[in-house]
């Protein structure tokens, strides 16, 4: 039980720290937030059974897709954050290390590069969108800061047992 909670309050920090990296970049660069009511909306036609679409923003919008979209992206990071003591031991949980958090953390961004984006339209690795290179990047540095997040919340967490 201890060990799930660990994971939970990781995957929050985790995820939390992604968020205010989101802000950040925002109020520095001027890029807009995630939107994460399209991943809801993507999420949502699922169970009509459309799985891909051509452009997700041009799709039928979907009852709750902001909630959807939110819980998704918190649930997901929960779940990238049991990746870790799942790969590298649940000892980690206890003494967590830079390294084991931070493969894990820029390995998430196959998810958006390899399912997500093509599914929601932007092809592989966001080849269709007008500035490939720029999603790309900001999102293997976002799922750095994800990978950071979740060494530093597993150190607090730690040091709360």
């Amino acid at each position: 039980m201890k060990h799930l909670l660990d994971i939970l309050w990781t995957g929050l920090g985790a995820t939390a720290a992604m968020d205010i990296w989101a802000l950040v970049r925002r109020r520095l660069l001027g890029t807009p937030l995630p939107n994460y009511g399209l991943v809801g909306r993507w999420i949502g036609h699922m169970p009509r059974g459309r799985l891909v679409h051509q452009r997700i923003a041009a799709a039928p919008a979907v009852p709750g897709e902001r909630t959807i979209g939110w819980v998704a992206h918190v649930t997901i990071g929960v779940a990238f954050a049991a990746l870790v003591p799942a790969i590298f031991g649940n000892a980690w949980l206890g003494e967590p290390s830079l390294v084991p958090a931070l493969l894990v953390g820029i390995g998430t961004v196959a998810a958006p590069l390899l399912v997500m984006q093509p599914a929601m339209g932007a092809g592989i690795a966001a080849r269709r969108l007008p500035n490939p290179r720029a999603a790309r990047l900001q999102s293997l540095v976002t799922h750095t800061v994800f990978g950071l997040g979740l060494y530093l919340a597993a150190r607090v967490s730690s040091s709360l047992s």
